[in-house]
């Protein structure tokens, strides 16, 4: 895909003169100073006026005079150039003091300057007068012309795309067997006979584990309620005697076969299955005599011997992901997969061998050894790992969210903690006081609650000035789906950005079809309130994911749901209002959400979310307006180029 997309044609106009073959290497090789602090664009300002002011506007001249422009893509970019919109203040930068401007300078890996092409030519003949005499004898001849390229019609240009929740290498499996488009169990067992048979390996070797990921029951026609069963995997005579192991879309329930069940059973201690009361944080779905009907919920799912992924697949499954995430405009990615030592080395190899395409933001498993921080590890620097994710409880879609009262359509159950709120604490505590930053996945209110009650503890009574702790910290709830109203506002009031809450816009838009009739008209008041947690945050902070691939993966499907609160069909349980419109987002808040705080949720906004001179040149140039076009327009803006560092990851300009 990203090959063919290299051609595409864009009507974009490069503006450039050719210097000589001599010129080229001689300004390659030397080195380009670094970019200009504020006081020295102030003292030299007056002095490029008057000395200068004559070449620069030789320069400029230059540019605005030279050929016609191109109608094809450009994959390769100079190492500086400017960037232009083809109508005036279409770059949006998500900086206050200059939301719009008309181009962007990039010079390297990092943004030089922006504003008009007038201020982008100054700022360019400011820096190669000093280029030039610091490492050119002051010789005007060594001044480089500037490439200046305009994008179609009707584009803009955005700071690169940021993912604040996902994971990348479960993606890659998902692909391999996606079930989400089901719409039937018939459909799931449809998909599964035709992967089977498009497999001769698999096919040629009843014993060969069947893995996927997708299924959904909640969206399934005509079903009554509840989980599949075994039997109805073995209903197919080419399943029927197979191992399948299923996960369920948001990975929190897996739905197996009887030869599944047969294994696992065999690997029990007396070949017994524990009672609910043995197996904390999770539960086995059982039938009428007392065994495993088929789906195992949280912490019970890890007593099926599913093999686990190989190195080589897991690097396989993260170079698909990769790519895809560069495809949809997405420059960094926060994994929440909690990584095992065997994951974060193949994060490790791909960063070594510059393989690492988009920046990562990894956050390892409780378990990891403090001494194991990655900070801008690897070619280019884009792997990091500075903070753990934590479980507390499961989704609400396979009712394992931990609710403080029981589910409104199944009152036997409440949900599931995955451990005690004393072994939580303790366990948050240790984390913290090894230095990691503290990443909690928080679905039901119980487990909201808990959580926000153990870092108003640790911040109250580690610092006299707990809000510079909490700031320094950056604690995060992942999720923050379903809250008590009072704990909303609790969240922001802990301190500056005590308690960053990251959330998924898309869960609430998949969520609405069911999530009232699970939670009842009181409890969906704190659920999925975005714009309330957004005005609760002192600095207002909310960075959006997509918890990909439990959604999906492109970005704007995001923007789309926090701004329309509506499914991809522009409907809701509200009509076409949107659904619990108040808690919509602007365009505006959307899009800070998806750049500038991802990035300081990850540490990263001195260098990424915004595009501001010193700043790393991630941008990304998409075919539609989004802050402007109709909503419906959004879900068809296309990705026409993803820049990383400078250079042209995906698509062309």
């Amino acid at each position: 895909m990203a090959a063919a997309m290299s051609n595409r044609k864009t009507s974009l106009d490069k503006s450039t003169s050719s210097p000589s073959k001599s010129r080229v290497a001689r300004d390659h090789d030397a080195p380009i100073p670094p970019i200009p602090s504020s006081d020295w664009k102030k003292s030299l300002r007056t002095a490029v006026l008057l000395a200068a002011l004559s070449a620069a506007f030789t320069v400029y001249r230059r540019i605005q005079s030279s050929s016609a422009p191109s109608t094809t893509a450009t994959a390769k970019l100079p190492e500086s150039y400017a960037l232009c919109t083809a109508e005036p203040g279409k770059v949006y930068t998500v900086e206050e003091s200059a939301a719009n401007v008309d181009c962007v300078l990039v010079s390297r890996d990092r943004i030089l300057g922006t504003g008009s092409l007038e201020d982008i030519n100054f700022t360019w003949d400011a820096y190669q007068n000093e280029t030039i005499k610091k490492f050119y004898g002051n010789e005007p001849k060594a001044k480089k012309q500037l490439a200046v390229y305009k994008t179609q019609p009707g584009s803009i240009v955005v700071p690169g795309l940021a993912d604040a929740h996902a994971h990348l290498i479960e993606y890659g499996f998902k692909v391999q067997l996606p079930l989400d488009a089901a719409q039937s169990l018939d459909e799931i067992l449809d998909i599964l006979e035709a992967y089977i048979k498009s497999h001769p390996d698999i096919e040629n070797d009843s014993e060969r584990w069947i893995r996927g990921m997708g299924w959904d029951q909640t969206r399934w026609k005509g079903w009554a309620g509840g989980f599949p069963t075994a039997q109805d995997l073995a209903s197919r005579p080419v399943l029927a005697s197979r191992p399948i192991a299923l996960s369920r879309v948001d990975g929190h329930a897996l739905w197996v076969s009887p030869r599944a069940i047969e294994l696992a059973e065999a690997e029990l201690p007396g070949g017994k299955w524990p009672s609910d009361q043995e197996i904390e944080g999770g539960e086995i779905v059982r039938d009428h005599s007392g065994g495993p009907a088929g789906v195992f919920v949280d912490m019970a799912m890890d007593l099926i011997p599913t093999p686990q992924h190989s190195e080589e697949q897991m690097e396989e499954y993260a170079l698909r992901a990769f790519n895809d995430a560069l495809s949809v405009g997405l420059t960094s990615v926060h994994d929440a997969s909690s990584m095992e030592e065997g994951m974060v080395d193949v994060y490790r190899k791909l960063a070594d061998e510059g393989k690492l395409s988009i920046r990562v933001y990894a956050m390892a498993s409780p378990s990891t050894p403090p001494e194991d921080r990655l900070e801008g590890f690897g070619v280019g620097g884009r792997l990091s790992m500075t903070s753990v994710k934590i479980f507390t409880d499961g989704a609400l879609g396979s009712w394992g969210a931990a609710l403080l009262e029981p589910y409104s359509d199944n009152p036997s159950t409440a949900g599931l903690m995955r451990t005690s709120e004393e072994k939580l604490e303790k366990l948050v505590q240790q984390v913290w006081d090894d230095g990691w930053g503290v990443n909690i996945h928080c679905i039901g209110d119980r487990a909201n609650k808990a959580v926000l009650d153990i870092f108003e503890r640790i911040l109250t009574s580690e610092s006299a000035d707990p809000l510079k702790l909490a700031q320094s910290r950056r604690p995060r709830i992942e999720h923050a789906q379903i809250m008590r109203v009072e704990d909303l506002k609790r969240s922001g009031q802990l301190g500056v950005e005590a308690v960053i809450t990251s959330v998924q816009p898309t869960h609430a838009t998949s969520d609405m079809w069911y999530a009232e009739t699970r939670l009842g008209p009181d409890r969906i008041k704190g659920a999925y309130a975005y714009q309330t947690l957004l005005q609760a945050s002192p600095n207002k902070v909310l960075p959006l994911g997509s918890d990909f691939p439990v959604e999906g993966i492109n970005p704007l499907l995001g923007f789309y749901a926090a701004v329309s609160r509506l499914d991809v069909h522009g409907n809701s349980p509200h009509s076409n209002d949107g659904w619990y419109a108040s808690e919509s987002l602007t365009r505006a808040q959307a899009l800070k959400g998806m750049t500038l705080d991802p990035a300081y949720a990850s540490f990263a906004e001195a260098d990424l979310g915004s595009l501001v001179t010193g700043k790393k040149a991630d941008l990304v140039v998409l075919s539609h307006d989004i802050m402007e076009v109709s909503i419906s327009e959004v879900l068809k803006t296309e990705v026409l180029a993803t820049i990383i560092d400078g250079r042209i990851a995906w698509g062309g300009i």
